[in-house]
């Protein structure tokens, strides 16, 4: 819950206007300021004070217990121009919430963690625990001193500047080490426990089987990522009550899919009882991975649990995203987002320039030219499935005559694909002519590279037949100046040679250009690969020069009978 102060009319004007948009986060506080800030202090994981910086201050002094326990705290001053993190800016979440508030207030973020400010991720906000010298590992990425990053369990970790050596270290491991004095260990997530028990086994006894297995084997409690069991152990007592004490969830599975699974040390025992000749290591090893602790008992007389311990790979990330056509502001916040989440960025050479300044330091970049599509969708699979967090670009959305095609048919379910879609060039260009696309309408490429003119000819002709407004993209280039005329002629054995035709090239850039023309006098000497060519339908008019394609045509009837 994230508490709301203020003290005044303009104050408290801000602080209705951030709770109704967030009606479910926030919870007003009244009365006597002092007061109110020591009850949400106490009672908020978060708190958004519109005060001045110095008082909230001055009240929060007395209340710090410290980083890791207090709420993150934003201040917003009373015109609402700025949104301070005040406190707890990773630890709290301070730092993002000051950014959320200033989506909604239209202030400006104000976050002065070292971390944040450089662009770097901080060590402690990367969602894994952690130990060692965080703040001496991150004042040297900060000052640029050699910092190694040993990954002995592959992880999907954003950009860090790291280098193969250095004085200091980040390591990522589920081995239970100390960390050096220069080092930081990161805790993957990587280990599962699965876990078998008589009826009415005691809570403790579970739980000394598992902390002693992990404990011999020299593994961190913090990385066991879950407790895994048969269906018909889901309720039991034990179990659930080592799962909470170790502070992870109860996975189930179903006797069958434990049944199939191969394992080292089957039992007649468990068979007889829940169906399945394994639970603790069948449990283990369903989702894959490698035994690291095969089946053990309990040392109870007679012993009443058995437990495994399973490795699994972490799994890479690939995103996919859509760049928009071009101008940043057409770029979305989530799209940007995954081009700072990504250890890797994959993309055509002049589609990285286009978004090289959001880049995190220490963003492996992989680009290549016109013509490797392909190739690009293989590397950024590839990169994902050695455990790499991945975005692979594409303007415009990734999904439309872009990366995904390839990437997804490239891809197996052993990594994490998301897709984050962009603004089209058939979007970008419908906005700049008016409204063509009000009604049903079609894209097709007029590229025969990958596809058959064929097949081309035969969709054009079909959305001709049908009365769709059709985008044209890849129109024309030097070496295929006669599929546009083609398809043009096709339209106009269905449409008036009056029918309103857009013409826009470099839809969002800079040197857009844009016009409304004919299907008669559309020169296609005058279209080029960057231009977008889209064509109405019969029912397309052109309105104070811009393009519009009613969205019925009972509307559109209606309206020449008003006339």
């Amino acid at each position: 819950m994230i508490g709301l102060i203020s003290a005044t009319a303009a104050g408290a004007a801000a602080r209705d206007r951030l709770a109704a948009a967030w009606p479910e986060r926030t919870r007003v506080y009244e009365g006597r300021v002092g007061e109110a800030v020591r009850a949400a202090f106490a009672e908020c994981e978060q708190v958004v004070c519109f005060l001045a910086t110095g008082a909230v201050v001055r009240l929060l002094a007395p209340l710090l217990g410290g980083k890791a326990a207090d709420p993150g705290v934003v201040c917003v001053d009373e015109a609402g121009r700025f949104a301070v993190s005040l406190l707890g800016g990773h630890g709290g979440g301070a730092n993002e919430l000051a950014r959320e508030v200033g989506e909604v207030l239209g202030a400006e973020p104000v976050v002065t963690t070292a971390t944040d400010s450089a662009g770097l991720p901080g060590l402690d906000t990367l969602g894994l625990p952690y130990e060692g010298a965080v703040a001496a590992v991150s004042r040297a990425l900060l000052d640029g001193e050699p910092v190694a990053l040993e990954a002995e369990v592959a992880w999907p970790l954003p950009p860090l500047p790291v280098a193969d050596q250095g004085s200091y270290t980040i390591r990522v491991t589920d081995r239970a080490v100390p960390a050096g004095e220069r080092e930081v260990l990161l805790r993957p997530p990587s280990l599962v426990v699965g876990v078998g028990a008589s009826k009415g086994a005691p809570a403790g006894e579970v739980l000394a089987l598992v902390e002693g297995a992990l404990r011999e084997a020299g593994l961190s409690p913090a990385s066991v990522a879950e407790l895994a069991t048969v269906d018909a152990k889901a309720e039991e007592p034990g179990i659930v009550a080592a799962a909470e004490r170790l502070g992870v969830p109860l996975v189930t599975y179903s006797a069958e899919e434990l049944a199939a699974v191969e394992v080292p040390n089957p039992s007649d025992a468990p068979l007889a009882a829940v169906g399945t000749p394994s639970v603790a290591e069948a449990a283990a090893l369903v989702r894959g991975g490698e035994l690291l602790v095969p089946k053990r008992k309990s040392a109870g007389r007679p012993a009443m649990a058995t437990c495994a311990v399973v490795r699994r790979p972490g799994r890479g990330r690939l995103a996919v995203v859509g760049l928009g056509p071009g101008a940043r502001d057409l770029l979305t916040p989530r799209a940007a987002a995954e081009l700072r989440r990504a250890s890797v960025l994959v993309g055509l050479d002049q589609y990285v320039d286009q978004i090289r300044d959001l880049l995190r330091p220490g963003t492996r970049v992989l680009e290549s030219g016109l013509g490797a599509e392909e190739e690009r969708a293989r590397t950024a699979v590839a990169q994902a499935r050695e455990g790499h967090a991945v975005a692979l670009i594409g303007s415009g959305d990734a999904g439309v005559y872009a990366m995904a095609s390839p990437a997804l048919a490239e891809a197996s379910d052993d990594i994490d694909v998301v897709g984050v879609p962009g603004v089209t060039a058939a979007l970008a260009a419908g906005a700049v002519l008016g409204a063509p696309l009000g009604h049903d309408h079609v894209s097709i490429s007029l590229s025969d590279l990958h596809t058959p003119w064929e097949v081309i000819e035969r969709r054009v002709r079909a959305a001709a037949e049908a009365d769709l407004v059709v985008t044209f993209y890849n129109p024309r280039s030097r070496g295929r100046d006669w599929q546009l005329p083609k398809a043009l002629a096709i339209l106009s054995g269905h449409r008036e040679p009056t029918t309103p035709v857009g013409v826009v090239r470099n839809a969002s850039r800079p040197d857009e250009s844009a016009r409304v023309t004919t299907l008669a006098a559309l020169d296609p000497a005058t279209v080029d690969m960057m231009t977008v060519v889209t064509v109405g339908n019969t029912a397309t008019r052109e309105i104070a020069g811009r393009m519009v394609t009613p969205r019925g045509y009972r509307w559109q009837a209606s309206q020449e009978g008003a006339e």
